[in-house]
């Protein structure tokens, strides 16, 4: 994977075993505002029936982006400062040569860092490692509550502009 520094000094690198332990408190952190919005439009019940055991399986998805058998390539993102590199985010990304596709997965930039560019750079990057793959199509998926609102932002502030509207619908029996 080469290396590119970007105008918002932005450094990326393919992330390290030892990366997991600084990534991990980013996912969890960056994520947490998600969970509890799932928590509120699903209420206790069906949130923990139907949506818990998922929400707590992604540390375990980032987790195994750092095993040998992976299709997924896992990028940091690095701020530069005077004092060195600050891991700030993740991106992963999966290309399917086979089919001209690359995919955009989990993802996340640090809370004191959202909201500044550095996930559009970042995503900007990513697309960039599909096009050097000879992809042709890049896919991402998120949600479609409040709370993903600015992934949805960041997704399109990167160019993606086609998307299928879905809807995951709960009862309790």
């Amino acid at each position: 994977m080469s290396e590119l520094e970007t105008n918002l000094e932005l450094h990326f690198r393919a992330a390290k075993k030892e990366d997991q332990v600084l990534l991990q408190p980013i996912r969890a952190a960056a994520f947490e505002p998600v969970f509890a919005s799932f928590r509120t439009i699903l209420g206790d019940v069906i949130y923990e029936a139907a949506q818990f055991h998922e929400d707590r399986e992604q540390e375990s998805l980032l987790a195994e982006m750092f095993t040998d058998d992976t299709v997924w390539q896992l990028i940091v993102a690095e701020l530069i400062a005077s004092t060195g590199p600050t891991i700030i985010g993740f991106v992963s990304v999966r290309i399917d040569s086979d089919h001209g596709f690359g995919e955009i997965g989990l993802n996340a930039i640090s809370p004191e860092h959202a909201g500044k560019g550095f996930g559009t750079v970042m995503y900007e990057y990513a697309l960039q490692q599909m096009r050097d793959a000879g992809v042709s199509v890049a896919t991402v998926a998120t949600g479609g509550d409040p709370s993903h609102a600015p992934a949805r932002r960041a997704y399109e502030k990167a160019g993606f502009d086609v998307s299928i509207p879905s809807v995951w619908m709960c009862r309790t029996l």
